[in-house]
C-alpha cells in the first residue's frame, strides 16, 4: 500500500498537507484529518473545540479535503496521503471517498476516537460496537474505487476486534490501522485472520517497538505525536528501524 512502511497517524486539528509534506522524505503515508463530515459529527467537534481540543472545522469539509489532497499532489511528493473522516451517515463518506479516489489517496474511516461527544452521536469508537454500520461505511467508500482503511482501537469492552476486522474486509476494506493500546498481540491475531494491510499504532518509539509489531505480522507501523518533529530523535529512530526492516527486493 505504501513504502517506506511508516505512516503518520492523524492528529486532530494538526494533520494537514504541510504536516504531511514535512515528513515526506521519511514516511510512506500520512493520514490527514480527522474531518467531521456531517452536521452531528461537526457539532460534536465544535463541543470538543469548546473544551480546548484542536479540531478541523472548515466551512466546507469536502472542499477542504480536495484542497489538502491537491496540495500534497502538487508538491510531487512520494508520500501517499490518506484522509481520516468521521460521520454519522454513509452519504458524506461516499463523497469524501470519491475525492480521495481522484488523488489515489486512502480514505480512512474513523472508528477510533473515544471522546464522549463523538461517541454520543455514533462516531469514532462507538462504531466498533455497531459493526454493521461500520461495514456499510466501508462498502460505500470502496464502491468509489478509493483504497479504504479503518482506524480502530483495541481493548474496547464487548468488541471482538478480529471479528470486526473480518467484517470490514468482507465489506471491501483494504487496510486496518490498529491502535493496539496494551494488547500488541491483537496485531498478530488480525494479520493471521485477514488479508488486510495491517498498520500498527501505539508507542512506536524505537527499533524494538518497530520489530515487535512487524514480528507480529504488521505490514507497517504508524506514529502520532512524534510526527510533529520529523527531525526529532524519536522520528529518526523509528524511520531508521523501518528502513532496516524493509524486505529485500529481488534483483
Amino acid at each position: 500500500m505504501f513504502e517506506p512502511r511508516l505512516a503518520l497517524a492523524s492528529l486532530s486539528g494538526e494533520a494537514d498537507a504541510a504536516w504531511a509534506l514535512a515528513a515526506a522524505d521519511y514516511a510512506g503515508a500520512a493520514f490527514l484529518g480527522g474531518i467531521a463530515l456531517d452536521e452531528p459529527a461537526r457539532e460534536a467537534a465544535r463541543k470538543l473545540v469548546a473544551r480546548d481540543r484542536e479540531e478541523f472545522l472548515p466551512p466546507d469539509p469536502l472542499a477542504f479535503i480536495d484542497a489538502q489532497l491537491a496540495a500534497v499532489a502538487n508538491a510531487d511528493a512520494t508520500i501517499r496521503p490518506g484522509m481520516n473522516v468521521r460521520s454519522t451517515t454513509a452519504a458524506p463518506i461516499r463523497e469524501a471517498a470519491s475525492i480521495c479516489a481522484e488523488y489515489d489517496a486512502i480514505i480512512e474511516i474513523n472508528a477510533h476516537c473515544r471522546q464522549d461527544e463523538l461517541c454520543a452521536v455514533g462516531c469514532g469508537e462507538s462504531l466498533l460496537a455497531d459493526s454493521d454500520r461500520l461495514a456499510e461505511y466501508v462498502a460505500v467508500a470502496a464502491e468509489t474505487g478509493a483504497a479504504v482503511s479503518v482506524k480502530v482501537r483495541a481493548e474496547v469492552d464487548g468488541v471482538d476486534l478480529v471479528g470486526v476486522a473480518e467484517q470490514i474486509e468482507a465489506a471491501g476494506a483494504d487496510a486496518i490501522h490498529i491502535d493496539a493500546m496494551d494488547s500488541e498481540s491483537v496485531v498478530g491475531d488480525i494479520a493471521a485472520a485477514t488479508d488486510l494491510f495491517v498498520i500498527a499504532n501505539n508507542e512506536v518509539r524505537d527499533a524494538a517497538s518497530v520489530r515487535e509489531y512487524l514480528g507480529y505480522g504488521a505490514d507497517a507501523v504508524s506514529i502520532g505525536r512524534p510526527s510533529r518533529d520529523p527531525d526529532g530523535a524519536v522520528f529518526g529512530r523509528v524511520a531508521a528501524a523501518v528502513a532496516e526492516c524493509e524486505p529485500e527486493v529481488p534483483p
